[in-house]
């Protein structure tokens, strides 16, 4: 028997991804007699005219039955003589992409369908190009229906130079192009005899024979860290998944990304002691001294692992706003959490063509190529040596969502030539020159809410009490610093990221920094907090309601917004979100504001 094969079934909406695998565990005869049974009866209530409905064998959810789509991935293991199987039927509709993407990130093989009566749709090439993304090499496209074009030879003929025209720019490793009906059965299980002029495999054949197997790269040793185990004080032992090469007891490795080396002492693989392990094996792995090795870790040997903090990628966006540079999120990479930095979108990819687009943005569901940052070293390879450690997603920092899955292309060169100097003169020293420690107080609210007003009277209070101050105010920066950046949502975020390292750096100088912004996003705001560091960030939400704000209208901008003056401006044509827990709230609408700034700076002093 063959070894496992895992694949997907993908392609556009109504393409008939559910009903082919469905007929084919039917006709195949991979059912129990209670799931025929209830098949039988679940499709007398179907859409089918009392005809068996093969869909309903994957779609198991009410909304999937009532709309007629598939929206979640279901997973099918079933066996044959020959071969072992597991499906993951995916979803076609565009606004389940994400879920899509899921399923094909497990799989060795993808089966794209085609409908027969349109041809190679938009949502085909997406799938086709996130299949490649996700290292998928082996493909079979089934074009189906095709009892709708009256088993039409021409009609697939051109089909399949459209499908090889656009496999032709992926690294592909075998391709097959299949005519087949899902609901009449034909070449699924069966050579049909409507179609004498295919004289190919039958889908169910190609898939029991298809040899998937990848020669194995000579990438050396490679163990992401997952779980320290230490029961007692008499073992430690490091476990995780072997993703590349081989390891042996005597073996000398390096722990990255500290690249302290030791030599390997003992290897538990199944429960039991071994001399060596493998790749895909799940192993504890023991050491003969005692160094520094946790979660993210990974241990090697003769690999050519990165240790670097800044790398371009492949993405597939997946969140409902916008990815713009600038912008910040949590990365995970094999057993690595780290934060990243989005420092540039390079361009996205054209489903249709493959053609590089420039774009300041990236929308739900396309392709781009970005530069990345991470916030410490990472250890990771290009993904086409080692999936596991080229391969990552992007978590929403306020919702913790996936925002994002991609795949690492290769380093940045410049991440290879930026050496921290490390000064002598550091900042706990500039603070006890200055007797005082290092915040930065970020005042943020809408427009007109009193943040400057509060700014100026608090830092007479911290200059009175001999303090040394500095004071960024949003019209004040975006005079000088940020002069060439706009409101746009791209330009409000680099605005932020801007003020926020400034504000690092002076926090370093060991002064006391008054940030006074409109800082709109919740995102932004939390990107500050992490670029200042968190134990030096004081989030003041300066509460004043929008109807008071706009009654006080110092600038007269609300007016002109109103009028239609000025695009994007926040509480009128542009979004302000409430701080969720900001560390400190006051209202000016409630008090006069020296008794405002005078509770202000009481409470910051307990703080500080």
């Amino acid at each position: 028997m063959k070894g496992l094969l895992k694949f997907i079934t993908c392609g556009s909406v109504d393409d008939g991804k559910s009903t082919l695998i469905g007929h084919m565990l039917y006709d195949a005869k991979l059912l129990f007699a209670d799931q025929e049974q209830a098949l039988q009866l679940d499709s007398r209530v179907g859409s089918t005219g009392g005809d068996i409905d093969y869909s309903l064998l994957l779609d198991g959810l009410m909304a999937e039955r009532e709309q007629g789509i598939t929206i979640d991935v279901a997973y099918r293991y079933f066996s044959t003589e020959k071969r072992s199987f597991i499906v993951a039927d995916t979803p076609g509709h565009e606004e389940y992409t994400r879920n899509m993407a899921v399923g094909a990130s497990y799989a060795d093989l993808a089966v794209i369908l085609v409908d027969a009566s349109q041809g190679v749709l938009v949502q085909t090439r997406r799938h086709t190009r996130i299949c490649a993304m996700m290292g998928i090499r082996h493909f079979v496209f089934a074009v189906n229906k095709m009892d709708l074009v009256d088993y039409d030879a021409k009609q697939f003929e051109q089909i399949s130079r459209d499908i090889k025209r656009l496999v032709s720019e992926f690294d592909v490793g075998t391709i097959k192009i299949i005519p087949i009906s899902a609901t009449q059965g034909d070449n699924i299980t069966q050579k049909s005899v409507r179609m004498s002029w295919y004289e190919g495999t039958t889908l169910l054949d190609h898939l029991e024979n298809v040899d998937v197997e990848e020669e194995a790269g000579d990438f050396g040793f490679a163990l992401p860290v997952q779980r320290v185990s230490r029961p007692d004080h008499t073992f430690r032992g490091f476990q995780g998944q072997i993703e590349s090469g081989e390891v042996k007891v005597g073996d000398e490795v390096t722990i990255l990304p500290s690249k302290e080396t030791a030599t390997v002492d003992r290897i538990i693989s199944a429960g039991k002691e071994a001399d060596s392990a493998g790749v895909g094996e799940a192993v504890s792995v023991c050491l003969d001294k005692e160094i520094d090795v946790s979660r993210g870790c990974v241990i090697t040997k003769d690999s050519e692992l990165r240790c670097e903090k800044m790398f371009t990628a492949s993405i597939l966006w997946m969140d409902q706003g916008q990815l713009h540079a600038g912008e910040n999120y949590i990365l995970r990479l094999g057993t690595q959490k780290l934060p990243a930095t989005i420092l540039r979108i390079k361009h996205r990819i054209d489903v249709n063509t493959g053609d590089e687009i420039p774009a300041d943005a990236v929308r739900k569901n396309e392709l781009a190529v970005c530069d990345i940052s991470v916030a410490d070293k990472l250890v990771f390879n290009k993904f086409e040596k080692i999936h596991a450690l080229g391969s990552f997603i992007l978590i929403n920092r306020v919702t913790n969502m996936t925002s994002a899955c991609g795949t690492i292309l290769h380093s940045l060169r410049r991440g290879d030539n930026i050496f921290p100097h490390k000064m002598e003169i550091n900042r706990e020293l500039r603070e006890n020159q200055k007797g005082q420690k290092a915040y930065t107080i970020w005042l943020t609210g809408l427009s007109g809410a009193g943040k400057s007003t509060i700014a100026n009277e608090l830092e007479k209070r911290f200059f009175a009490e001999g303090k040394h101050t500095m004071t960024l105010d949003g019209d004040n920066v975006r005079g000088g610093l940020c002069v060439n950046l706009g409101f746009k949502e791209a330009d409000r975020i680099e605005n932020i990221r801007r003020v926020a390292e400034v504000s690092k750096l002076m926090n370093e100088a060991g002064i006391i920094v008054i940030a006074s912004f409109v800082s709109p996003y919740e995102r932004d705001r939390q990107s500050a907090r992490d670029i200042v560091g968190t134990d030096r960030f004081i989030e003041v939400y300066v509460s004043t309601s929008l109807e008071e704000c706009e009654k006080r209208d110092v600038k007269g901008l609300y007016k002109k917004a109103r009028a239609g003056e000025i695009p994007n401006f926040t509480g009128v044509t542009s979004v302000y979100e409430e701080p969720e827990n900001p560390d400190i709230v006051i209202d000016t609408a409630q008090k006069e504001v020296n008794e405002t700034v005078d509770d202000l700076f009481a409470e910051l002093k307990d703080r500080m």
